[in-house]
């Protein structure tokens, strides 16, 4: 678990970005065969397993404790429960591309929520990067791109907007959170208590999950679990220990974009004019935003 070598770490980085890009329209085709609910608990089912092998492997298995229990609670719950299934049942009715896209506003509702907590200041970068992004979410919503008419559409782009909104109160929670364990040793007990939740609303609400198993199938699963959630998240909690926080944050505003590559490759979704906008601006506003909460933080800290 020690830190990697620059050109290491940027390898691993792009690896994640491709990963949580491709994981996109992996999970918009797991949809069209199993329940929003099941997808998302069969999905954390393999992840923790597969972070009981790393974390064991790593001797990186530990007992939380009762401090840390709260910020276990917010990611289980925010981000990985109500995120997941909010995600999944929305991509049910809208394209991967465009869910994406949509999905990784998350740093807007962040810099905007954050100030009125009174966790820093609105800077002038923050506010012009909130306001880029919220405009290309106009865009990206405006009658041409989305159809207006089609209840289903616009409830799977509200689905996936409150996803964004729940990981960014996640986000801000865990800013405040002061921690006792490393992220990586908490993500098996975050996992752990997704998993029960989503596998007991996905009992209650959909009883026992009607699946035609096939290789595709259990592929796709397997991608979505080992690929685009343990291994992505292992591989970040590296990169964090490797290089800056700043370049992280902006480094992850390339996933919109390998989300749409990967939905015209994968899936075949056109990439329209409105779409190629919207991510630009969204994109282009993430990175401004999330440059002035990073300055900020970073002044803050020098200040001590």
């Amino acid at each position: 678990m020690n830190s990697l070598s620059p050109r290491a770490a940027v390898g691993l980085f792009l690896i994640v970005v491709l990963a949580w890009g491709v994981n996109w329209s992996v999970t918009k085709q797991l949809v069209e065969f199993v329940s929003p609910l099941w997808t998302a608990a069969i999905r954390s089912w393999i992840a923790l397993v597969g972070l009981v092998v790393i974390l064991g492997l790593s001797k990186n298995l530990v007992i939380p404790e009762r401090r840390d229990i709260p910020v276990i609670l917010s990611v289980a719950l925010l981000h990985m429960t109500l995120f997941s299934i909010l995600v999944a049942a929305g991509l049910r009715f809208l394209p991967a591309s465009k869910g994406v896209v949509l999905g990784y506003t998350t740093p807007l509702w962040v810099a905007l929520a954050a100030p009125i907590l009174g966790q820093g200041t609105l800077t002038a970068p923050m506010l012009a990067g909130a306001l880029l992004g919220l405009f290309g979410l106009a865009v990206i919503l405006n009658p041409f791109s989305i159809d207006w008419t089609n209840a289903g559409v616009l409830l799977g782009a509200g689905m996936v907007i409150l996803a964004a909104i729940s990981w960014a109160a996640n986000i801000i929670y865990i800013r405040a959170h002061r921690w006792i364990a490393s992220p990586l040793q908490l993500l098996l007990w975050q996992v752990l208590v997704a998993t029960v939740v989503l596998s007991t609303l996905a009992m209650i609400i959909d009883g026992l999950p009607q699946v035609d198993w096939s290789w595709r199938l259990v592929s796709l699963f397997l991608y979505s679990g080992l690929i685009g959630t343990v291994l992505a998240y292992w591989a970040m909690s590296m990169v964090n220990k490797s290089i800056s926080a700043l370049t992280t944050s902006l480094g992850t505003t390339a996933t919109p974009l390998v989300g749409i590559a990967s939905a015209a490759i994968l899936l075949g979704e056109p990439i329209d004019a409105s779409l190629a906008i919207a991510a630009g601006l969204i994109v282009s506003g993430i990175g401004l935003a999330t440059l002035g909460d990073r300055l900020l933080r970073g002044q803050a800290t020098a200040r001590g």
